[in-house]
């Protein structure tokens, strides 16, 4: 599996040195308009307006072979922050009958964790939430190149995705950029590489499911008592009105050889999705998820923690404009049990525009 993923990059090298000429491309602008109110009670407390800074440039052609391609950079100045750019994700896709492929500069997510959500306006821990949740690695935290198997290739609506992160850059690059180097033993260290795979289908009608995972290459001289790997399944089902999916994701931490510096040095988080959505009409939908994640510690002695994220929602839509309400819950905020008020409770308002 890694010898195929890592022959993409050479495979995309090879496509743009084609001795095609392309057509004239187009560009065009796409995102949300999004105004919200969010208000916290409990542990975290505050009153917050916030509106979207958003944008999608995104150019678009064909080659004289018929190859299509697409060329997409993001705007998202609070993203990107830690920059001199205001640029936040780029990417670039070749579109062939043999698949797409494409070279991702911190895009291109593929695990399956959250891809069973049914909310109505966005998951619990998805909503300016207080939680820390910590999620499963992701492909889309480093530059990586990806390939997509033909939607109409494989039975059963199959999809393959693949990708590799030859280093785990995390900088915005931009053309002729160097790699970072990742230095093993620091406490951001997890590996030198990444590969993720990701597959969905639709076995019967109404039915999606799909699984993925991504596993961290360490390529040092250390050794490890577990490397970094996560991943994730989930099924969603629709029956007329009705949706409901359910997930599970699982996450392993690296773990250094030796002694523990500290009681509480984490393994593991295990975490587990389920919701349901019920669409009155066209304009209105309704809908419940609960969002548990437990963070197991390497001393068996240690007791592990959960952290529980509820929310019910409701979505409207006013043609052209969608408003919508969240009401969500958080239990054990940031894997604490402590007793000095660590549940939160918020309350979102958000009027989406659509352009």
């Amino acid at each position: 599996m890694k010898n195929i993923i890592k022959t993409l990059g050479v495979m995309l090298a090879s496509i743009s040195l084609l001795a095609v000429s392309a057509k004239a491309g187009e560009l065009a602008v796409s995102g949300t308009a999004k105004a919200t109110y969010n208000i916290y009670h409990g542990n975290a407390t505050g009153k917050g307006l916030g509106v979207t800074n958003e944008l999608n440039f995104t150019a678009s052609g064909e080659m004289d072979n018929g190859y299509t391609w697409t060329y997409s950079m993001e705007l998202d100045p609070t993203d990107a922050a830690a920059s001199t750019a205001n640029n936040d994700d780029t990417q670039i896709n070749l579109t062939t009958p043999y698949g797409k492929f494409g070279i991702m500069i911190l895009e291109g997510g593929l695990d399956a964790e959250d891809a069973a959500s049914q909310s109505a306006y966005s998951r619990p821990t998805d909503s300016g939430d207080p939680s820390a949740t910590v999620d499963n690695y992701s492909i889309d935290s480093y530059n990586n190149v990806m390939y997509t198997s033909p939607a109409d290739m494989l039975p059963l609506g199959t999809v393959i995705k693949l990708a590799y992160a030859p280093d785990l850059d995390t900088t915005m690059n931009s053309g002729n950029a160097a790699g970072a180097n990742q230095v093993e033993g620091t406490s951001t260290y997890v590996g030198r590489s990444m590969t993720a795979t990701r597959i969905d289908m639709t076995p019967i009608d109404g039915l999606t499911i799909g699984a993925s995972y991504n596993e961290m290459d360490k390529q040092g001289a250390a050794k490890m008592n577990q490397t970094a790997e996560s991943g994730a399944y989930y099924g969603v089902y629709t029956i007329g009105n009705l949706s409901v999916g359910y997930s599970k994701a699982m996450r392993a931490d690296m773990v250094a050889d030796g002694s523990l510096s500290s009681t509480t040095e984490v393994e593991s988080y295990d975490q587990s999705n389920m919701s349901a959505a019920f669409a009155f009409n066209d304009d209105l939908t309704i809908s419940y998820e609960v969002e548990k994640s437990s963070k197991t510690f390497q001393l068996d002695s240690v007791a592990d923690i959960e952290q529980k994220s509820t929310g019910i929602q409701l979505a409207y839509n006013l043609g052209g404009a969608t408003f919508a309400m969240s009401r969500n819950s958080h239990d054990n905020v940031g894997y604490s049990t402590a007793t000095d008020g660590r549940d939160v409770d918020q309350t979102l308002f958000a009027l989406t525009l659509a352009f």
